[in-house]
């Protein structure tokens, strides 16, 4: 059966095709014969019980500087009656914006599937929702006031300040075990952002990798492990790190089947996690997780048919 499916994301001139997540989606599901719709979240609007947006039908292709052909007008799409399925894949930051633009998807809910479920992202942030599972944790402590950030860097040595609801690797800073610096970043957090902190102990295991494991309805689907670019201690890829395949230590099988079962329940059917060193869980992503080109690649597999197939099984049983 052929879907009608409504991509939320960035706007896709800028999509790099290279390593892109959601654009891997649009070409797998359109090579199940399923039609694609691009909007951006901007033009999202609720009246009268109905929600739309201002999409084009769109056909992608694997073809670098010509990767895409709009196939129809821009126009006002009912995403309830007009559409079987809306991918969530704009990127963060997890903000205000995001949070309203997931609470308006959820009224779709019982007509339209959101993937992922757009409740269950509002209440799943990558470095909230992690804490349900502090026990796989390195040391963390979340807090805003100086005392309690200073106490904590003098207790374990160096350590790592991250932006509650950053993405990316961005503004990830780390302290030497001297605490130089601590107070003068800890003024400039205080004044960018209002919500808490992360800090964690700065792990030497990053040196081993970062491992990025995606879970498809729960169940494991890839994995690849990432390092540092030379000069840097964040692995993301988008901060110059590379990768490498890899496979699953017994602790990050531990930590998959720990969690699976819940994710399949909250309707995260694509996330994925990172774990330092085989053992430290430091985030799950929910918001618009990454890392199945790179993980294909390694692999030899299919990571987007895995989370297509998983999309038609849900529909199938409502």
């Amino acid at each position: 059966m052929s879907l009608r499916v409504a991509v939320q994301m960035d706007p896709i001139e800028s999509v790099k095709i290279a390593g892109d997540s959601s654009f891997a989606l649009m070409l797998s599901a359109q090579a199940r014969g399923h039609r694609l719709w691009h909007y951006d979240v901007s033009t999202l609007a609720w009246e009268e019980g109905r929600l739309t947006a201002w999409a084009r039908e769109v056909s992608v292709r694997r073809v670098e500087g010509d990767h895409f052909r709009w196939e129809g007008e821009l126009r006002r799409v009912d995403l309830g009656s007009g559409i079987d399925v809306v991918l969530m894949r704009q990127d963060p930051p997890f903000h205000l914006g995001y949070i309203s633009a997931a609470f308006l998807l959820d009224r779709l809910k019982g007509e339209t599937l959101v993937v992922n479920a757009p409740r269950e992202v509002v209440n799943a942030p990558e470095k909230m929702f992690v804490l349900d599972y502090a026990r796989f944790m390195p040391p963390t402590l979340v807090a805003r006031k100086l005392e309690d950030i200073r106490a904590f860097q003098k207790k374990h040595g160096a350590v790592v300040v991250k932006p509650l609801h950053g993405n990316g690797g961005k503004a990830i800073f780390r302290i030497d075990a001297d605490g130089t610096n601590l107070s003068a970043l800890s003024e400039v957090f205080n004044q960018t952002w209002p919500e808490p902190h992360m800090v964690q102990p700065f792990l030497p295991e990053v040196a081993e990798g970062d491992k990025r494991i995606v879970l498809v309805d729960g169940e494991f689907a890839g994995a690849i492990n990432r390092f540092p670019g030379e000069g840097e201690f964040r692995s993301n890829l988008a901060q110059g790190g590379h990768a490498e395949a890899t496979t699953l230590t017994a602790r990050e099988e531990e930590i998959c089947a720990a969690m699976g079962p819940e994710l399949k329940r909250r309707g995260l059917v694509f996330v994925g996690i990172d774990v330092i060193g085989g053992k430290w869980l430091t985030e799950i992503n929910v918001t618009s997780p990454t890392g199945i080109v790179a993980i294909d690649a390694f692999n030899g597999t299919d990571t987007g048919a895995l989370i297509w197939d998983a999309i038609e099984a849900r529909l199938a049983s409502r």
